[in-house]
């Protein structure tokens, strides 16, 4: 059987992030990718130059094309932009009847540029955390949807309850802006049980696109029928293995390399 995964998401000129890194991830986990591509960005490691939106018929005529000849086993939403988007695309999900969605809550851009409006941050609370299967902020992304300042373990539990409150199946809290020096934890929460999933710190300036390429993964694998824990572990090999082997190009925040699990192993 060939499993199939769709990102509904922008596009990263500098191939780093976005459908690049999503469809890149896919791939490399032997699933195959599909897009819907909701704005083109100009963009590269030292910036984003410039955001243009796809008009709203546009994203809607892409899901609706998958949806008739190629329905995902998975998908995944990244970079949305505006309410809108947002709203159509949730609506679709509904319409289609897609049950598997990895809600990856893109704000802002490495190298700080907001690519979320700021009302639409309502539209993420309110349209598709309740339609996520697993929703994957990191801790400002999760401050920004929950209202909470996240400093201590203790709080990012209390955030992930929220944000399982608000509707989300499963929820992963990742750990790339805790101040420990030693270890990236990834927190999951599935309504019942906490989990953590621990990878070394890795110093590097190369980590584009590491959220994107995480939620990818996890996206590849559920699209496999494989467990959430199974996929986040899956997933947390993968981006470990693609920061530690950099790639080392582009003048500021450069690519992970997506390639690195499959070639180096995983070396955690």
């Amino acid at each position: 059987m060939t499993y199939k995964a769709l990102t509904v998401a922008g596009s990263d000129s500098g191939g780093g992030a976005g459908i690049q890194a999503d469809l890149k991830t896919f791939q490399e986990l032997d699933v195959y990718g599909m897009s819907a591509i909701t704005a083109l960005t100009a963009q590269n490691t030292l910036g984003v130059q410039g955001v243009y939106p796809t008009p709203v018929e546009g994203v809607v005529e892409q899901l609706n094309s998958i949806a008739v000849d190629l329905a995902p086993n998975a998908l995944k939403t990244g970079m949305l932009f505006s309410a809108e988007i947002i709203e159509a695309v949730a609506d679709h999900v509904k319409k289609h009847e897609w049950t598997k969605l990895i809600v990856d809550p893109v704000m802002i851009a490495k190298g700080g540029a907001s690519l979320l409006q700021e009302e639409a941050v309502v539209a993420v609370r309110e349209k598709l955390l309740p339609l996520a299967y697993i929703v994957t902020p990191n801790i400002p992304e999760a401050e920004a949807l929950t209202g909470l300042t996240i400093q201590s373990n203790e709080d990012r539990e209390e955030a992930a309850m929220k944000l399982y409150e608000l509707g989300a199946e499963n929820v992963v809290i990742k750990g790339g802006h805790t101040g420990d020096a030693e270890f990236a934890v990834d927190l999951l929460y599935d309504g019942n049980e906490f989990y953590r999933f621990k990878g070394p710190r890795i110093e590097t300036k190369h980590t584009h696109g590491t959220g994107c390429t995480f939620a990818a993964a996890i996206t590849a694998e559920v699209a496999k029928g494989n467990s959430v824990q199974e996929a986040i572990q899956t997933a947390k090999d993968f981006i470990t293995s693609a920061i530690q082997h950099e790639l080392g190009i582009g003048s500021g925040h450069g690519p992970t390399n997506h390639w690195a699990y499959r070639k180096a192993g995983v070396q955690i």
